[in-house]
């Protein structure tokens, strides 16, 4: 029910109750902090088992399938990822190195031979 009255000016107030709007919670580019309104907080915790959904403290795996900016910062490769792309850059060199050496014999084969030969024959004093 509304209360009706009159202010101090004369007019008519209508006393009405409006819900107070959620604070909407902002978080970092990658979902590691959120601002209160004056500072930044972090918003995982330090053993990284609990994050900050901008209400309350969840834990850290049901957050990565929430969505949000918070789930973002838990994707990513990891270790195994890391290893992955350490072994496909090996793979890769090798490759190079192997083409450059198949090229080098290839276009040089002859004069390597030869290089070989002379030394052999200064070596056996003729």
């Amino acid at each position: 029910m509304r209360r009706h009255g009159l202010t101090s000016s004369g007019y008519a107030s209508i006393g009405m109750s409006q819900p107070t709007p959620a604070p909407q919670t902002r978080f970092s580019d990658d979902g590691f902090w959120w601002w209160d309104g004056a500072s930044w907080k972090p918003a995982v915790s330090p053993d990284r088992l609990w994050r900050w959904n901008g209400q309350t403290w969840i834990p850290a795996q049901s957050a990565a399938g929430a969505g949000g900016p918070a789930a973002t910062a838990g994707r990513g490769g990891g270790a195994g990822f890391a290893v992955l792309i350490t072994v496909a850059i090996f793979l890769g060199v090798l490759v190079v190195v192997s083409i450059l050496v198949t090229i080098i014999l290839l276009t040089m084969g002859n004069q390597i031979s030869n290089v070989f030969q002379n030394v052999v024959t200064a070596l056996n004093g003729g």
